[in-house]
């Protein structure tokens, strides 16, 4: 299991973790909303009661003082009082300007219809009237709470996710330019004595070709210790002829792969595309997707090489006959340390998305892929 694939396992197990909070303090709010619901039900029934009561009492008598704080106590929950015709009498808890108007009494009224069923007083008398009611402030700051609650615990894990990633991200661009640094470092003692060597070859007469292309390999590995010296540091972009930079880069890799491994170039050889670009790092790059497609035909197979020229952007597609890629994994093959081989470090491609996207402004994905037929892979890069 890569490195990759446990993180995506934590991160995983961390969502799950969030969406049971989150569930929980919905479902906890939801309880607490209810009961409180039926608090002011009751509170509202008690409310009708007392004005039952304090109606019926002849005027000769003294109204209970308990009967009149009870019908004063309800200051929290907006009231409409309905006559037997169904004719709005009295309200309560409602702004008094508002109150007034009746346009807005009717659409308060409906409200409340579609929130609770009405209360209704039964007089002696014979008639009715029908209390219809809301939730208080409290309760409806109650019922919205937990989602408030969540978006903002939302926003601050975000936020959270965002500085760790950051910080990641940093870790990895140490860990990168420390990594490429040393290794440029370990590279230089064993070219300085392949350069002796080659010298001494010459004194013994050996064979000029032979030589040559030691030479080659030599000056070729130099060219890699100055790539890995410049990781970590902005690297200059200049005007250069990609078509010309594609082209040997294929030919220095034919020289040094299989016969059984056929290149494509959708372009013409001879012309000249000027686009700004680091001339190698980008060899390096295309060696990198190269050598990936030669792994995945397992040696065998047709490597193609498109260029697409638009208005403002240059596409490149690189397109292999290996086994392909699962579409779950066409963002991960992205990440260091993902590789399906038993051997290697899967920085393969993720040194090219940082080498495209980091140094070269421009996006690298996968186009499409067929199990076990093919893979493309596109870059799109600035003109």
């Amino acid at each position: 299991m890569s490195i990759y694939s446990r993180n995506q396992k934590i991160k995983l197990g961390l969502f799950v973790l969030a969406i049971i909070i989150g569930v929980g303090i919905i479902l906890y709010s939801s309880h607490l909303a209810k009961k409180i619901a039926e608090q002011e039900r009751t509170k509202i029934q008690t409310w009708a009661d007392a004005l039952k009561e304090t109606t019926e009492t002849p005027l000769e008598e003294e109204i209970s003082k308990t009967l009149y704080k009870i019908t004063l106590e309800n200051k929290t929950i907006p009231v409409i009082l309905l006559d037997d015709s169904i004719n709005i009498i009295g309200s309560r808890n409602i702004n008094k300007k508002r109150a007034a108007n009746t346009t807005y009494l009717q659409k308060k009224l409906q409200t409340m219809k579609q929130q609770h069923q009405p209360i209704v007083i039964e007089y002696d008398a014979g008639h009715k009237n029908y209390v219809f009611y809301e939730d208080s402030k409290l309760l409806t700051q109650l019922v919205y709470y937990p989602y408030i609650l969540i978006i903002v615990f939302s926003f601050f894990i975000g936020l959270a996710y965002f500085g760790f990633s950051s910080s990641r991200r940093a870790e990895e661009d140490r860990l990168w330019a420390g990594m490429s640094k040393e290794t440029a470092h370990q590279l230089g003692t064993p070219i300085s004595s392949l350069v002796a060597w080659v010298e001494l070859l010459k004194m013994k007469g050996m064979d000029k070709n032979l030589i040559e292309e030691v030479n080659k390999d030599i000056k070729r590995l130099e060219k890699i210790t100055e790539r890995f010296s410049g990781i970590g540091s902005t690297p200059v972009l200049v005007k250069d002829n990609l078509f010309k930079i594609l082209t040997n880069s294929v030919s220095y890799l034919k020289s040094r792969t299989s016969k059984k491994v056929e290149y494509i170039l959708n372009f013409d050889k001879n012309a000249e595309l000027l686009i700004p670009i680091n001339e190698s790092l980008f060899e390096w790059l295309i060696e990198n997707m190269c050598k990936n497609a030669i792994d995945a035909m397992k040696g065998k197979g047709k490597i193609t090489i498109s260029v697409i020229e638009k208005k403002d952007r240059v596409l490149i597609d690189i397109q292999d006959t290996g086994k392909g890629i699962p579409k779950a994994q066409y963002k991960t093959v992205f990440k260091p340390g993902f590789t399906t081989k038993k051997r290697g470090w899967g920085l393969g491609l993720s040194l090219a998305k940082r080498i495209i996207e980091t140094y070269h402004s421009g996006r690298i994905f996968v186009k499409n892929s067929e199990i076990g037929k093919e893979t493309t892979f596109r870059i799109v890069l600035n003109k």
